[in-house]
């Protein structure tokens, strides 16, 4: 029983040893102090796309909860990103996150901000609950750091209140029709995932208004202006009607498109196929022309 007892305390003695150290709180520590020890990134290496559904203050679009998980299988199933799915908008900042309240207060959370992200994908809708410095971080993340932005279905009606936000997506919207087929123009089939698209397609589409121009975004994919109805063309004379297109915004890409409003549209291989296309390039791992339109 000696022996045994022997063996047992070396082993444990053994493992003990071969054991990565892991730094302790000291006793006296709080439960507000700092951590003293951060875990390995399990994501280091991969593209990190976070995506964004915060409607705390615009349109509850039910499909956004579909969408996210399209986007983030999207994602896990090509390899080409994993994807962070937030509702909320504390991680569009470049400040350091640390916790609240009386356990966390001063604590890093395994929380990361715009340092961390390769693009954002955006679902939301409203005015937003950004505060200035976080507008300005979201805006450098593109302009400055030269990262992307996906503006999906009505990100077209977010923050109204914030021109410079019009002007990096590339418009806001004016108004929209009705979900009915309408027939549409693949403006540039070069444009990954584009050539195959359906020439028409059952959706909510968006009109656009300033700071949206002809001639300052590359459009992709657009409205058929000869298949418009007269009310339709009442809206916009000209007939010009993007329904998806890209830009350059500083250093940054942006892509945007219209697609998305029901459930079964996220479901349409199609659909998936464009916005793979669209977040890849917007990571950086493709390169299309996105010259802007002549106006």
């Amino acid at each position: 029983m000696m022996r045994k007892a022997a063996f047992i305390a070396l082993m444990g003695m053994a493992l003990i040893a071969a054991a990565p150290a892991v730094a302790q709180q000291p006793a006296s520590a709080g439960p507000g102090a700092p951590l003293m020890r951060q875990m390995p990134d399990p994501y280091a290496g991969k593209k990190k796309l976070l995506v964004i559904a915060d409607v705390q203050s615009g349109f509850h679009h039910d499909s956004i909860n579909h969408a996210m998980a399209v986007v983030e299988r999207l994602g896990r199933e090509s390899g080409a990103y994993v994807s962070f799915l937030r509702t909320d908008s504390q991680l569009v900042t470049k400040q350091p996150l640390v916790g609240r309240g009386a356990r966390y207060t001063g604590r890093p959370i395994n929380a990361h901000n715009l340092d961390y992200f390769d693009a954002i994908f955006f679902l939301g809708s409203g005015e937003g609950t950004l505060s200035a410095q976080q507008k300005a971080d979201l805006l450098a993340f593109v302009h400055e750091d030269g990262k992307g932005f996906v503006a999906a279905h009505a990100a077209t009606i977010a923050y109204f209140d914030w021109p410079e936000y019009g002007e990096m997506i590339g418009g806001v919207m004016d108004g929209e029709w009705p979900i009915e087929p309408t027939a549409l123009i693949i403006a540039d089939p070069k444009f990954p995932g584009a050539a195959n698209f359906p020439v028409t397609f059952a959706d909510q589409y968006p009109y656009l208004k300033a700071p949206y121009a002809r001639g300052k975004v590359h459009t992709i994919i657009r409205l058929n202006p000869a298949r418009l109805k007269p009310e339709q063309r009442a809206k916009r004379p000209d007939g010009d009607v993007p329904v998806v297109w890209a830009k350059s915004y500083g250093k940054g890409r942006v892509f945007s498109s219209s697609f998305g409003h029901r459930d079964e549209v996220w479901d349409d291989p199609a659909v998936q196929k464009l916005y793979l296309e669209g977040i890849k390039w917007a990571l950086g791992l493709t390169h299309a022309d996105v010259t802007p339109d002549h106006p």
